[in-house]
């Protein structure tokens, strides 16, 4: 093996490791009834648009989900917008509950069979201190359900929480020995000081970093970019995602798409469910 294969194979490895995001190979249990295999690299943006916010994902075989919040009384609700918010849509009710009770019923996993933990992302819109230390409150009731960092170590459980949106959510993260979320980084985040025990995610708005749209042939300098930005990303155990890729169906999404597979990017970001599934199904994704 290459040098540098060696060190992205690695990278992925150590990501893997670091906090419960496994290839494939790693994450099947063995023996058992095994369910659908999970589409690793499938993350579903605004999940909670879609008429069964969680379980419209899950039955497309998504590892990856997103969820606004905004702390409302006390509370934790659910909407991309304030204008939509409703004191019955929280994440307790939507995310939390139901993935205990899933866990729960799959003897362990969110997929039957396939012990890689679900990715859930949440997106803080509201003032991020306050709101990260009601996340917090509200992720440590579920006692196993959650990948926890305690001491230094990273302990696996069923689904991986990531927390993204207001950077104020960062200083609380940071001071706490003991947590059950991980911090959403952004390229800037890119060789410095935080390990992938704590930003084990670098996402970034694909169009504020690429001209490329998916018309015509990827320019060279920007293939080169990609490449580079997951290389690095990979070498210290942390994945990569991008948000404002193309999202309407057609050729230049899925010619974005196929360049983002075969750069390495870890998750693929859509609220066209059926339509990412198709495509990773067609490319082995």
């Amino acid at each position: 093996m290459a040098p540098t294969t060696r060190r992205r194979a690695l990278g992925t490895l150590a990501a893997a490791l670091a906090v419960g995001v496994a290839t494939p190979q790693l994450a099947h249990a063995g023996g058992g009834k095994r369910g659908p295999r999970p589409l690793l690299r499938a993350h579903a943006h605004n999940d909670y648009d879609h008429p069964r916010p969680l379980f419209d994902a899950l039955d497309h075989r998504f590892n990856s989900v997103e969820a606004d919040i905004y702390l409302v009384d006390g509370d934790l609700l659910v909407a991309h917008d304030p204008v939509d918010l409703d004191p019955n849509r929280t994440l307790e009710s939507l995310y939390l509950a139901p993935l205990a009770a899933r866990v729960r019923a799959q003897h362990g996993s969110v997929y039957r069979g396939w012990h890689t933990p679900l990715q859930l992302l949440i997106d803080i819109k509201t003032e991020g201190a306050a709101t990260y230390l009601e996340l917090d409150r509200q992720l440590r009731r579920h006692h196993g359900l959650f990948t926890t960092y305690a001491h230094g170590r990273v302990r696996t459980g069923p689904v991986t929480a990531v927390v993204s949106g207001d950077r104020a959510a960062r200083a609380p993260m940071e001071a706490q020995r003991t947590r059950s979320a991980f911090y959403d980084g952004r390229l800037s985040d890119l060789g410095t000081a935080a390990p992938a025990s704590f930003t084990p995610l670098i996402s970034d708005n694909w169009s504020a970093n690429f001209t490329w749209q998916g018309t015509g042939p990827i320019p060279a300098a920007e293939r080169a970019k990609l490449r580079g930005i997951v290389s690095a990303a990979h070498e210290r155990g942390q994945r990569v995602r991008f948000w404002a890729t193309p999202d309407v169906a057609g050729p230049e999404r899925d010619a974005v798409w196929a360049e983002l597979l075969a750069a390495g990017v870890d998750h693929l970001n859509t609220d066209d469910l059926a339509g990412l599934e198709a495509f990773l199904d067609a490319h082995n994704g």
